[in-house]
């Protein structure tokens, strides 16, 4: 074996905390996109807002935003996430919500104010259910496409994990919730890696977009992918992103 399939297979058995990349900095690029998620959930967050945070990982992105903890709610559905949260936001005052089966099932009716999903899931007549009347709804989503040249480069049979993730559906699924589509947009981003092991890397981690990756039988395709990499320096996929922003419209008897 040689040093560098000997990276590869340690990249295969890093592990990730949260929902953080941290270790791929500087070995990844991603393209901005149109919009900034994060300054759409301040425009339409206010400091007396009751807020959950759906998927909310490690709590990384969601503690930014430095809400009350005593207003703020998060659910998140992967038990090490769950733990880590336990140790860290629930401390702060912050309420947990632990959804395995990600349907906001311990989620109380007409609670929140607003109710903001970055990449996670959406089971959108829960979300409305959880909003009071008037309540926002803001998400960024990762489309049905995301990384499906990546994805297809390893697996020839792969299909999108979750296809009915795409704009025009959820937008569809949203109105016959009961909500008022304020603003939708769809992007795609060019997404750059500089060194096959950061590939390894976001295989391993994201095993819904690549089933079933093995180091050892993907050897033949790392070592195309690192032939490639050499003519420009980059191997290069698509990120498929789409956001929503809707109000919950008020109840018509």
């Amino acid at each position: 074996m040689t040093a560098l399939e000997r990276s590869w297979f340690e990249e295969a058995q890093q592990s990730m905390h949260g929902w953080d990349f941290s270790h791929l900095a500087g070995r990844w690029q991603t393209a901005d996109l149109p919009w900034d998620y994060a300054a759409l959930v301040r425009e339409h967050l206010s400091a007396d807002d009751r807020w959950l945070d759906i998927d909310t990982g490690g709590g990384e992105l969601m503690g930014r935003f430095n809400h009350q903890p005593a207003l703020t709610a998060v659910t998140e559905g992967w038990q090490p996430n769950i733990e880590l949260l336990k140790q860290t936001v629930v401390k702060k005052g912050i309420t947990l919500y632990p959804d395995a089966a990600e349907q906001l099932t311990a989620v109380l009716n007409s609670t929140f104010d607003i109710v903001t999903n970055s990449h996670g899931a959406m089971p959108v007549k829960r979300i409305a259910e959880v909003l009071k009347p008037g309540g926002r709804f803001v998400t960024q989503q990762v489309g049905a496409t995301n990384n499906y040249a990546l994805s297809r480069f390893f697996d020839e049979h792969y299909e999108p994990a979750y296809p009915d993730n795409q704009l025009l559906t959820v937008m569809a699924q949203m109105q016959a919730a009961g909500f008022e589509i304020l603003r939708a947009e769809q992007a795609y981003a060019a997404l750059s890696f500089t060194d096959v092991g950061a590939i390894v890397y976001y295989a391993t981690v994201i095993p819904w977009e690549f089933p079933h990756f093995d180091v050892a039988r993907m050897l033949p395709k790392l070592h195309q992918l690192q032939s490639l990499l050499a003519i420009n320096g980059r191997v290069t996929t698509f990120e498929d992103r789409f956001m929503i922003i809707a109000r919950k419209l008020a109840r018509r008897d």
